[in-house]
């Protein structure tokens, strides 16, 4: 799936003294407290991270409340959707006029009507609405379904996508995975949606906590014979 990264980052958490003794624990909330959220730097949702605190040291800032900054280096997995991208979700609701679609267990994506391609046809198959191809009757779209869409805008504050189904290479996973890899749409290829995620440079952020502490971040930064039936 498109829209994964993975970014290199030194850091450097600032904690209050009054977690001296227990530092590790005070850095991993720190950083907890920015997963599944938008960040502007990192322009992308932070899923998941690695750290590692190389030393035992740390710098001890001046003023009222002299907090300290621990140096660390993580490895932060960057969820970050931009248009013509390639996503992939679980159809959570499906209607006449739009499929719902959750990516990644946390953010939803709708595709209406009009970016449904014309092949779909909206049915009700034993007392469940399903979009179904006309040109391929096993390729079924209903609730549950594991899809793949491409991106067409992504609102960065709640974290909704609208999507598309409008592109070939576009449906039921299960069925595209039978009948596309073949290089039936040679404008993309699954070998291509599966590729490594890259590794990319990032900027640099000052947030705050709901504790208050600051938080400094500076990166360094099988295959089927068969063609699928027109």
């Amino acid at each position: 799936m498109d829209g994964l990264t993975v970014a290199e980052a030194d850091l450097v958490v600032y904690v209050h003294p009054s977690k001296a003794n227990k530092a590790r624990h005070a850095v991993l909330r720190q950083l907890s407290s920015l997963l599944f959220t938008y960040d502007e730097i990192f322009d992308g949702v932070i899923l998941a991270y690695e750290i590692d605190i190389p030393g035992e040291h740390a710098k001890i800032l001046s003023g009222l409340i002299p907090y300290f900054g621990v140096k660390v280096k993580a490895n932060l997995l960057i969820f970050s959707p931009r248009p013509d991208m390639l996503l992939e979700g679980k159809v959570v609701k499906l209607v006449k006029e739009s499929i719902h679609v959750i990516v990644l267990g946390f953010s939803s994506a709708a595709i209406m009507l009009e970016d449904i391609r014309e092949e779909f046809r909206y049915k009700i198959k034993h007392g469940a609405g399903v979009f179904a191809s006309s040109s391929h009757k096993r390729h079924v779209i209903k609730t549950g379904s594991m899809i793949r869409f491409l991106v067409k805008s992504l609102d960065e504050e709640i974290l909704h996508i609208s999507g598309s189904l409008v592109p070939p290479h576009t449906g039921c996973i299960r069925w595209l995975s039978r009948h596309v890899e073949d290089g039936s749409h040679p404008d993309r290829s699954l070998k291509e949606l599966k590729k490594d995620v890259e590794r990319q440079p990032q900027g640099e952020v000052i947030t705050h906590s709901a504790q208050g502490e600051k938080f400094l971040n500076q990166t360094r930064t099988h295959k089927s014979r068969k063609r699928a039936r027109e």
